[in-house]
């Protein structure tokens, strides 16, 4: 069973059984859980080495529970936003049970009260600099944090950036104690790790358990994802906590569970210290995210697609268009190329290859390496800034069906395109057969086709033509690689019978 869940940020994920909860308590009750959907050789570190059963982990609580921070926000609401607010929570996720109510008497007379939370954070420097999620104190009116030694202070809101859930904040002190941080990128599954926070507001709070998966991504949490997977213990009130590693530094921002319950279930997901350091980065200098792109819209590189294309692995990222005068079309990219390198470091994933060239600097130049028609090509792209615009979701097109029954086999109808139905689609090109009708339990229906998608090639050929697309498809015969139009994007599909 499915469960299609709405994110904050407006994004979509269907989640098979569980669900995605930020862990991030709000009104100070039992917590709201905002519901969201390589192995090296082992390294032996100081502490590892030294490491008494005995003792556990003590080394780490000493050194890191000073520099962990219980972090308290208050957001002023309306009567109407603070009755809806409560209405859902209550609704979502307590069935009517466990909520506690908003404090009253804090808002002026008529104008509703507050609406608070509570997460956590870590101090990453000594005069003040915290790091924290963005789903934590993102939109917060007021931002107190809590030390360890007992001294609350009001924190100042740095930057925040909602597509990687990072958030920056800084209380004025100084000699802070402060975490080191480590390498997120020489984290090996089965490694230790410590999860630091305020769980359901209790401070000072240590769970541990092994790195159980790295890369996680498209879990539709945020829209850069590289997660760690996790068994420490991460419950409501532990967002913008560490995770740390053995000797106690810091190699990730607990941010997200996977749960059915809203509790910990044994799966928890952090941001990759790494990634948060470059936009911590940035908000410190600009108070924003600027990112990058090469003009480019990619897809997973799947083993049937890769089958169809011939490369040479099964990890990367597939070019399915490329968009006009971009930096992409200038270096001479083209649609079916598939990336598996970028500046030599082999990518995992179509996410992998997006994380790192919207965090490079504008004007920088990239190598790309690609596979292309059976051979390996180096081509360099200067990536330059993002605008931050987003694609116009294209309406759909009439259903009329004018193909032929060579198209059954698949179980699909098309039309040729004409510069109206382009036009009403949003589509810059003319170019293409547009699908009209798919039959429910065919092998179009499989592949994930539906009506009002754009069909642009066959087997890297294009097809401008019902008629050109009946020939392609009997020219492939039982398995075909379409390149395919949706109001999402362009990306590729196989198609079998």
């Amino acid at each position: 069973m499915k469960t299609r869940v709405s994110l904050q940020s407006g994004v979509s994920t269907s989640l098979s059984a569980g669900l995605l909860a930020m862990c991030f308590t709000v009104g100070g009750g039992l917590g709201l859980h905002t519901r969201l959907p390589q192995s090296a050789e082992a390294r032996p570190t100081s502490a590892a080495q030294d490491f008494n059963p005995q003792r556990g982990f003590t080394h780490v609580a000493k050194r890191a529970l000073p520099a962990v921070v219980a972090i308290q926000i208050k957001k002023r609401t309306s009567p109407k936003a603070a009755s809806s607010f409560e209405e859902e929570f209550l609704r979502h996720f307590f069935g009517g049970r466990g909520f506690r109510h908003p404090p009253k008497g804090h808002g002026a007379p008529g104008e509703g009260g507050e609406a608070m939370g509570q997460g956590s954070g870590f101090i990453i420097s000594d005069d003040g600099y915290i790091l924290t999620n963005n789903h934590v104190v993102g939109g917060a009116d007021e931002i107190e944090v809590k030390l360890q030694d007992g001294r609350t202070l009001e924190a100042k809101l740095i930057g925040t950036d909602e597509k990687s859930d990072v958030a920056v904040i800084k209380v004025d002190d100084s000699n802070l104690p402060h975490l080191d941080l480590g390498s997120s990128e020489d984290l090996e599954i089965g490694e230790w790790v410590i999860a630091v926070g305020n769980p359901f507001g209790l401070s000072a709070t240590l769970t541990v358990g092994v790195v159980s998966a790295k890369g996680r991504a498209n879990m539709g949490i945020t829209d850069y994802e590289d997660f760690i997977q996790t068994d420490a213990a991460i419950n409501p009130g532990n967002s913008g906590g560490p995770l740390l590693n053995i000797n106690g530094d810091v190699v990730g921002i607990n941010t997200a569970i996977y749960s059915r319950s809203g509790g910990y279930m044994g799966i928890g997901f952090a941001i990759p210290i790494q990634m948060a350091l470059k936009i911590k980065e940035q908000l410190i200098q600009y108070g924003e995210v600027r990112r990058s792109k090469i003009g480019v819209l990619i897809q997973e590189l799947t083993p049937e697609v890769a089958e169809q294309l011939k490369a040479p692995a099964q990890r990367g990222a597939i070019v399915a268009e490329v968009l006009p005068d971009g930096p992409a079309e200038r270096a001479g990219l083209r649609a079916g190329d598939v990336v598996l390198e970028i500046n030599g470091q082999p990518l995992d994933s179509s996410a992998d290859l997006r994380n790192r060239v919207s965090l490079t600097s504008p004007d920088t130049e990239i190598s790309l390496k690609v596979w292309r028609e059976g051979r390996a090509l180096e081509v360099s792209v200067s990536v330059e800034p993002m605008e931050g615009r987003r694609r116009p979701r294209a309406q759909r097109a009439p259903r009329t069906s004018r193909s032929s029954a060579a198209l059954e086999a698949f179980g699909f109808d098309a039309q040729d395109l004409t510069k109206t139905m382009a036009r009403r689609l949003g589509l810059r090109r003319v170019t293409g057969v547009l699908i009209s009708d798919v039959e429910r339990g065919s092998a179009a229906a499989r592949a994930g086709l539906s009506a009002g998608q754009v069909i642009l090639s066959v087997n890297q050929r294009e097809v401008a033509s019902v008629k050109a697309l009946n020939k392609a498809l009997k020219r492939a015969g039982e398995t075909a690689l379409l390149r395919v139009w949706s109001d999402s994007g362009v990306r590729f599909v196989v198609l079998s019978r």
